[in-house]
This record gives C-alpha cells, sequence and structure tokens, in this order.
C-alpha cells in the first residue's frame, strides 16, 4: 500500500494559500464517500501520521446506519482505525463558497485494523497484486451512465429530468442526439474543466436512451488509478450537477419506462513492459483473452452481488435493454454480457456490460480481475462467442432478485478464496442488513397493489 508523501501536501498548501478546509473521505463498500471536513492546519498532521476514523465508517449500509453483526461495532468498541491520504488525491474544490479542497484516504494495512479488512481499494489491490505476481498488468476503463435530474420533484413528489438551457422539460431524446448535448452545455463545460483540474481523463460524451441520461468515458490506464479515477468522478459529477440546480443520479433504474444506468468496464491484460496481451488480429483476441472470458463467465453468479449491489439494480435487467441477462460473450455484439468489441488489434479488450452506475468501482474491478485470474488459472474455455441476438439464444439466464444474488455470494467457495473470508463477512452482514430493512418498508407499490385487494 503507497500513500501519498508529506511534501506533495506541503507543495500544495503553498499553492494554494487561500484554501482553509479539506474535505478528508473514504469510500465504503456502498460507494458512498463518509468523512469529515477538517481546517487547513490540519492537513500536514494527516500525511504525517493519519487520521483516526471510527471502525464502524466501513461497515454501514447505504443509509448510515450501524451493521451489529459486522464485527465492526461493539465487537471492538467501535476503535479508531487510522487512514493516510491517497497519492494525487489532494485536488481543490473551485465550486465551494469556502475556499475548499478534498482528499481521499484509504485505512493503513496495520494501523487501520480491523475496518481495514473492509477497505473495498484494499481488496482491488489484493486482487492486482495476484496477477501481477504472475506478470499480468491489468488495465481498465470506466463508462458510467448517470441522469441528470431536477432539483425540485414533480406534483407527485416524483423525480424528474432535469430542464434544458431552453428552459423546456425534456420528454423524450434522440439516442446519440447532438442538441442534447447542447442542452447540458454549461454542465458539460464545467464538468470537463473541473475534471481536466482534477486529473481525471474524460473523454466522449454521449446522449443516451433516455430524457436527461448522459454516458461520459474514461480514459484506460492501470486498472487501480482507473478505479481511483471514476471514483472521483462520480463525486464530481453530483457536485457540478448541484451547482446548476440539477440532481446527478447513478441509480441503476430511477424510473420504471425508462433505461437503466450502467458502468460498462472495459479490461484488458498487459505484460510488465505494457504490451496488451490480448491484442490479435483475430476480432476473438488471443487464447489469453478466451480463458479470461471464461473465468469471468464462470464466476459471473457468485459475484454478480458486487456489480448489482442493491434491490433496484435488479429492476434494469430486462430484455431487448442492452442490460445484459445471461452468462454470453460474442465479439462486437452488444446484446452479450461480455463483449470484445472490434478494432485495431493492439486495442483488444473485453467489454464487462452487467455492472450497474451503483456498483462500487474498486469492488466490481476487483470480482472482474478475480474472474480474470481464475479462468487464466484454471485454462477455463468460454465456448462459442454467440453470433446475432443474444437475447433469443440464451439458455441460462441471471437472477434478476437481489435475495439470490445474495445467497450465491455467500454459499461461494471461490468468492471466499478470491476476495477473502473477512472482507466477505462484513459486506454479507451489510447487504443482509439491507435486505431486510429493504423488504420490511411497506411503501407506494405496497398501497396501490394490495390497499383495497387484500
Amino acid at each position: 500500500m503507497k500513500f501519498a508523501a508529506l511534501e506533495d501536501a506541503q507543495r500544495f498548501l503553498d499553492q494554494n494559500p487561500d484554501i482553509d478546509m479539506i474535505e478528508l473521505f473514504i469510500l465504503d463498500a456502498n460507494g458512498v464517500p463518509r468523512g469529515k471536513l477538517l481546517h487547513r492546519e490540519e492537513l500536514l498532521a494527516v500525511y504525517e501520521s493519519g487520521r483516526p476514523l471510527p471502525s464502524t465508517i466501513l461497515g454501514l449500509t447505504v443509509q448510515g446506519e450501524d451493521v451489529e453483526n459486522s464485527g465492526l461495532v461493539w465487537d471492538v468498541g467501535d476503535i479508531d482505525c487510522r487512514a493516510y491520504p491517497l497519492d494525487g488525491s489532494l485536488v481543490r474544490l473551485p465550486w465551494r463558497q469556502i475556499p475548499t479542497a478534498a482528499v481521499q484516504v484509504s485505512m493503513h494495512p496495520q494501523e487501520g485494523m480491523p475496518a481495514s479488512i473492509a477497505d473495498p481499494r484494499h481488496l482491488l489491490i489484493r486482487v492486482i497484486d495476484r496477477l501481477k505476481a504472475e506478470g499480468y498488468y491489468p488495465v481498465m476503463a470506466c463508462e458510467l451512465e448517470f441522469y441528470l435530474l431536477d432539483a425540485k420533484r414533480d406534483h407527485n413528489g416524483r423525480p424528474q429530468p432535469a430542464l434544458d438551457v431552453d428552459g423546456g422539460r425534456p420528454r423524450h431524446t434522440q439516442v446519440y442526439g447532438l442538441r442534447e448535448l447542447e442542452q447540458i452545455e454549461p454542465f458539460l463545460a464545467d464538468l470537463y474543466a473541473n475534471c481536466k483540474l482534477q486529473g481525471i481523463p474524460a473523454r466522449t460524451a454521449i446522449s443516451e436512451y433516455a430524457p436527461g441520461q448522459v454516458e461520459i468515458t474514461l480514459e484506460h490506464g492501470d486498472a487501480l488509478e482507473a478505479m481511483d479515477q471514476a471514483v472521483r468522478y462520480k463525486r464530481l459529477v453530483k457536485a457540478i450537477a448541484h451547482k446548476h440546480g440539477m440532481q446527478a443520479t447513478f441509480m441503476a433504474k430511477p424510473f420504471d419506462d425508462l433505461a437503466g444506468t450502467g458502468m460498462h468496464m472495459h479490461v484488458s491484460i498487459a505484460d510488465a513492459e505494457g504490451r496488451n496481451l490480448f491484442a490479435s488480429q483475430d476480432p476473438a483476441g488471443t487464447p489469453l483473452l478466451r480463458t479470461a472470458v471464461g473465468g469471468m463467465l464462470k464466476s459471473l453468479l457468485d459475484s454478480l452481488l458486487l456489480f448489482c449491489p442493491n434491490a433496484n439494480s435488479y429492476r434494469r435487467f430486462q430484455a431487448n435493454s442492452y442490460a445484459p441477462l445471461a452468462p454470453t460473450w460474442g465479439v462486437d455484439n452488444r446484446t452479450v454480457s461480455l463483449r470484445v468489441p472490434g478494432g485495431p488489434a493492439n486495442s483488444r479488450h473485453i467489454e464487462h456490460r452487467i455492472c450497474g452506475a451503483d456498483a462500487n468501482p474498486y469492488l466490481a474491478a476487483a470480482a472482474i480481475l478475480a474472474g480474470i485470474h481464475r479462468g487464466i488459472s484454471e485454462n477455463i474455455d468460454p465456448g462459442d462467442p454467440v453470433q446475432g441476438n443474444g437475447y433469443a439464444q440464451a439458455t441460462q439466464l441471471l437472477p434478476t432478485d437481489w435475495l439470490t444474488s445474495l445467497r450465491a455470494l455467500e454459499n461461494s467457495a471461490w468468492a471466499r478464496d478470491a476476495l477473502g473470508s473477512e472482507f466477505l463477512g462484513v459486506y454479507l452482514a451489510v447487504k443482509r442488513a439491507e435486505y431486510r430493512q429493504f423488504m420490511a418498508e411497506v411503501g407506494e407499490q405496497d398501497w396501490r397493489w394490495y390497499l383495497t385487494e387484500a
């Protein structure tokens, strides 16, 4: 585990004499940033000796509630665990009224115990290190979809698309439409400027399949660095949307009649010199690529909860929606779960299309790479790629409910070995608590279905 140097913080303070406050954050398993707001004079101490954070900070539900059987609450007295800053994460937040910077931290492997066993970034590092020990260097990138919503709900209290720059409310959209992007140009201009300021390589913007739905791609690179960028990018999108009077959401399925939002993960394997080991004139890639696909397919059910972590995640799985429904793969085919895109031989890679945008990038990447490692180690043949409509040819479907995925991860011997029983103990305790809470809540759908019929 490599943390940032004290000199980096001193240099930043010297170059930014107006900064008064420092937002310190760590990402929990649900992808929720949690932390503290510090004063300028506290920053150097964080770099020198870390910052104590309660052990419970990495064992909370998505609603921020303690999970007593996580092992991070009463069993350890909610002990302080020390977290340290990550290299390159100290950046300005120019939209804040008070001059503020942000710094991302991660638990120290020893000083951060016991919370460090639940740190999602640690899990990804462990998986990457196992691959690197065998001469495989993972390269990844994210494509993240999101919705831009009005900060105000409609007259029924439901979310609605944000107003465009002309003051209208978009009711439909042209997929890949350029006018749709023009209508959010002030937001995009601000977002790209701040991505550049923070060193986040945001690239192509696309108008997606629903009003207010946008996708922006991030550039590929070292797997850990790419996921760090994805985490900070999601925070940035939300902050810039708020500045423009909107709400950005990465919820997997915010509307029942509109497209869901995904996080497509692009992955390849390089050697120590950076050469792409998937590169081939064959559109289906090298034998190594095929075994990587085989491992991901074989591990898909066991790791689905990491790709689709919430009850709402499973509402995204609908036929003919470009959301995958089966453990399938294909070449340049968007009806399958694992797609090998076309393009030059040296760009050959796998596009993993299963994750919802609500997934934690660290955990999703860890599960993907662990599946690849399994495929390489066991030389797993994925079978022939799907030709044509993958929806029509599916012989085995993914589960479309939360509980089935939870139990699959819970009962997986492979996952315990690949991801670690200690991490899974905390993660599954949190997810079981969320499941019980979700199922216990009586809401609008219950009343609409059963109030007069029961």
